[in-house]
């Protein structure tokens, strides 16, 4: 990557991975295309003075689900599935039925040392107390509502009771895999890393002297997105036939970790280089906490994060308030898009027989 790389160059070096993804998606996908794309607003039909957001837990098995995938593939680098526990939301207005945007969590990584250096974790806290994180893996509004800073929005609905009310009916009484602990269902913390670089939707999300997202620093640039093209099931084949994996608990079951273990192990094997696991795009860590004693909770301080009251209609009124309405009035081309623009797969053209054009 350049030193001074631009968002261009992030999207380029993620185009192969997300040819890929297009790909392996398209038999399953596309034959849905003309009934999922109906979710998609045209411009007319957003009427801001009446946006009300509501949020759906996706289900697996259903509808809602095919569109979280879909909606995903017009990312411009490939969206994972996240890890572990995982809570995904589609984000709808129901004003109109059309979707605004969507956001997923998913177990947060454990080392990272900008985030574990901020919260003031050592080794021994950070082991009990990194089930009350998640990480949100992908986030984002889709057009036309992206236009209208819709993006501010979904990182801003992120925070709210309705999220926390979902994660702890998810987790109520459930026990921890490596402890076995039945632990309180307090989500204190999300955290998210920007897709290309520096990020915009983040920042300025202040209102009334509260930050919602805290900027912590930089990744260092590592994954494994660039081993693609089916570069990546080769490696798997080699790794499960010559590697073991490295020791864990045996309640995480038999295999290898994630596809970081299986990258350098086989690089390590073969002789190259590890830092091939290297990409070159930094991206920006954020965090939001929520709740007041978020952080002397999650070092062990007190007992409880002392929650923020965070209801999705009153972040609806703040977003509206802070920038909707006033990027409605500055930029209203957000009224003629359509959305065939946003399909993935559009029908072929028919060409006419020669007795047609006789």
């Amino acid at each position: 990557m350049p030193e001074n790389q631009s968002k261009d160059d992030c999207r380029s070096l993620n185009k192969l991975a997300v040819r890929k993804k297009l790909k392996e998606s398209k038999p399953y996908l596309k034959p849905y295309e003309d009934r999922l794309i109906q979710y998609i607003a045209n411009g007319y039909e957003v009427v801001p003075q009446d946006i009300r957001p509501s949020l759906v837990l996706v289900e697996p098995g259903s509808e809602y689900e095919v569109l979280f995938r879909y909606v995903c593939l017009h990312w411009s680098i490939p969206v994972s599935s996240g890890y572990g526990r995982r809570l995904r939301f589609l984000v709808l207005d129901a004003s109109n039925g059309k979707l605004i945007g969507l956001f997923g969590l998913g177990d947060p990584v454990y080392a990272m040392r900008a985030r574990d250096h901020w919260i003031g974790w050592d080794k021994e806290t950070k082991a009990k107390k990194l089930y009350h994180v998640m990480d949100a893996y992908v986030l984002g509004a889709v057009p036309p509502y992206s236009f209208l800073l819709g993006g501010k929005l979904i990182a801003m609905l992120i925070c709210s009771n309705e999220v926390r009310e979902s994660f702890r009916r998810k987790y109520k009484g459930q026990k921890s895999l490596i402890r076995e602990e039945t632990r309180h269902p307090y989500l204190a913390l999300i955290t998210t890393t920007s897709a290309l670089g520096r990020s915009s939707i983040y920042n300025r999300l202040r209102v009334n002297a509260h930050e919602y997202w805290i900027s912590l620093g930089f990744t260092q640039g590592s994954g494994e997105f660039h081993f693609s093209n089916g570069v990546y099931d080769d490696i798997r084949a080699y790794v499960e036939k010559h590697c073991e994996p490295t020791a864990k608990h045996e309640a995480w079951g038999n295999g290898f970790r994630n596809k970081r273990e299986v990258i350098r192990k086989c690089l390590s094997k073969i002789g190259l280089s590890a830092n091939l696991i290297y990409h070159g795009i930094r991206r920006e860590i954020f965090a939001a906490p929520l709740g007041q004693e978020a952080l002397p909770f999650l070092r062990g301080e007190v007992k409880k994060p002392s929650f923020y009251d965070w209801p999705v209609s009153h972040l609806t009124d703040v977003f509206a308030e802070r920038w909707l309405l006033r990027r409605a009035e500055r930029m209203p081309e957000y009224k003629e898009y359509t959305r065939e623009q946003y399909r993935i797969w559009p029908p072929k053209k028919v060409r006419p027989s020669l007795k047609e054009n006789s």
